[in-house]
């Protein structure tokens, strides 16, 4: 009879590839594959699109019919829309990011990345498909809230290409809002923590900024805040672009170093972060 120490012991699984091994190509058809599934799922759960579609329409319509006739000059809400247009497009930018990190905590929990960590894939392609979709997102969300500016009477005529480069701008620092919350949605335990966290943070930022009022209505204190904002460098950035009104190259060059330097921090420690754990 044979002992079991005879017996030839099964051959251990052959380990996933080596992200380090992987080329840039194959890095790109991989991206891009999940790109393909995540937009599936999203045809699959079109529920999901509920934040992209409806908050511009919430938030244009609370602020410009709510404060706009007090804050606009002699109660003139179309002068308030055109102010609090290019605004909003960074408080969008936020809340899809925002949304971000706690969906990826879910994956986590419901067991989905445990289906990655046997697949030959790159690691930070699951992330970058992730950053492509959400930002694809954002683009949608500002497309609505466009929309409803011009049934609220913003004046489109001559703007475009200033617009253009505003949603341009605006893109490039919601994607580095996007990695910060990933890190987030990595780091912390639970979805509630991420949300509780996010609006902690985010709150003093959006309403001591530009976003919403001139900060010359502001106390002297608070104005030295918002001159350090970054929020206040973007909004100020697309509101220049898209109106022509104040500085415009100033605003620009901080919300790009502000957007460079945050991904350049944030998505290397995302990448470290989620190989970690998968």
């Amino acid at each position: 009879m044979t002992s079991l120490q005879a017996l030839p012991r099964p051959e251990p699984p052959a380990p996933v590839a080596d992200e380090g091994r992987i080329g840039p190509r194959a890095m790109a058809r991989h991206t891009g594959a999940l790109v393909r599934r995540n937009l599936l799922q999203i045809r699959q759960n079109p529920e999901s699109m509920a934040d992209a579609l409806l908050m511009p329409i919430v938030l244009t319509v609370l602020f410009v019919f709510v404060f706009g006739g007090s804050i606009g000059a002699g109660g003139d809400r179309a002068q308030y829309t055109a102010f609090l247009v290019p605004g909003l497009m960074v408080i969008l930018g936020m809340t899809i990011a925002m949304a971000v990190g706690t969906g990826v905590n879910d994956d986590f929990r419901t067991g989905l990345m445990d289906r990655f960590r046997t697949m030959p894939i790159a690691r930070s392609s699951v992330l970058v498909a992730k950053v492509v979709v959400e930002t694809g997102r954002m683009l949608v969300a500002i497309a609505v809230l466009l929309i409803v500016a011009a049934v609220l009477g913003f004046d489109f005529s001559g703007r475009w290409p200033g617009l253009l480069a505003a949603i341009g701008l605006t893109a490039v620092f919601g994607t580095s809002l996007i990695w910060i919350f990933m890190l987030l949605g990595l780091t912390l335990r639970t979805a509630q923590a991420i949300q509780a966290l996010s609006v902690l943070v985010l709150t003093p930022l959006q309403f001591g900024s530009s976003i919403f009022v001139p900060p010359s209505t502001m106390p002297d204190w608070l104005q030295a805040f918002t001159r350090i904002n970054p929020l206040t460098h973007m909004a100020d950035a697309a509101r220049g672009l898209a109106l022509g009104e104040g500085p415009v190259a100033g605003p620009v060059l901080w919300t790009l170093v502000w957007s460079l330097g945050l991904t350049a921090v944030t998505a290397p420690l995302a990448i470290a972060k989620f190989r970690a754990k998968t």
